[in-house]
């Protein structure tokens, strides 16, 4: 049904929880992809003992080259680009699969939500601390709750796991390694998406995994995403998320251009920063 693109650095044990779940919480059969940096941790061996599609890289590519290395491999209609660090819950694959049902269309971008451990008041993600580590993961006590939280479709799809259709990965041309190692790049494919017509981006709140949180983004030297998006697009990252994603509102249907009003003031404002930077 999915390719699901993972891209992995020496993160082994979460590699591996990663995949299992996939394989055993999944209602379909899904073509797995790893993109594999590195790999001296044993993923490499790991990925050709267990015959999963891999790419590679000697070193740490980072996000948008590692993703589009594998996304090259993509066979199914739809992507999904998933961390290595999320363990998918029962059903999360059925509730996207229905969901593509519902749109009709294939010019969408949908997320799974995830639950989190750590709180920061992210109205996007449910948070209930089920471990931050692969010692400490209440795997048992996940699954028996995972579907009991209420959560709301909501609006401004662009944090992992992502979903959308192959085409539209093509026409975007993926993420955009000028970006790299990937800092806003999650953003920075969303306004590709934007200007390739995409206008439902919409967080699917019945669909769940758990994210484990930055358990590879700690150990990266960090482009600068922020500037780079500002000077890219002509907006700050902020506006794109609250004045046309509407991120963490309540999902209403098909997203609408920002009014004129606030986006001549955002404009300036954007274009002021960019002066003095």
């Amino acid at each position: 049904m999915f390719s699901i693109i993972i891209p992995t650095w020496n993160n082994l044990a979460f590699a591996q929880l990663c995949v299992e779940s996939i394989r055993k919480n999944s209602a379909y059969r899904h073509q797995i992809i790893l993109h594999i940096n590195d790999g001296s941790d044993g993923t490499l061996d790991w990925a050709k003992k267990e015959q999963i599609a891999f790419t590679h890289t000697p070193d740490n590519a980072g996000i948008c080259k590692a993703v589009n290395e594998a996304g090259g491999l993509a066979t199914m209609d739809y992507v999904v680009y998933m961390n290595d660090d999320m363990y998918v819950c029962p059903e999360w694959d059925t509730h996207l699969v229905n969901e593509i049902k519902n749109l009709g269309g294939d010019n969408f971008m949908l997320s799974s939500t995830m639950i989190e451990p750590i709180d920061y008041r992210n109205p996007c993600v449910i948070n209930k601390d089920y471990g931050e580590t692969i010692e400490t993961f209440k795997e048992t006590e996940l699954l028996k709750e995972c579907n009991s939280f209420t959560k709301a479709d909501w609006s401004g799809s662009t944090w992992p796991p992502t979903l959308v259709h192959r085409k539209y990965w093509l026409i975007t041309g993926g993420y955009s390694i000028e970006l790299s190692p990937g800092v806003s790049s999650d953003d920075d494919f969303a306004m590709k998406m934007w200007f390739a017509g995409c206008r439902i981006f919409k967080g699917v709140g019945k669909s769940r995994v758990y994210h484990f949180q930055s358990k590879s983004t700690l150990r990266i030297v960090k482009n600068n995403g922020r500037k780079q998006f500002l000077m890219k697009w002509g907006i700050n990252q902020s506006t794109f998320n609250k004045h046309y994603l509407r991120r963490g509102a309540p999902y209403a249907g098909p997203l609408t251009e920002p009014a004129d009003g606030i986006m001549q003031w955002e404009h300036m404002r954007a274009w002021l920063k960019r002066k003095i930077m």
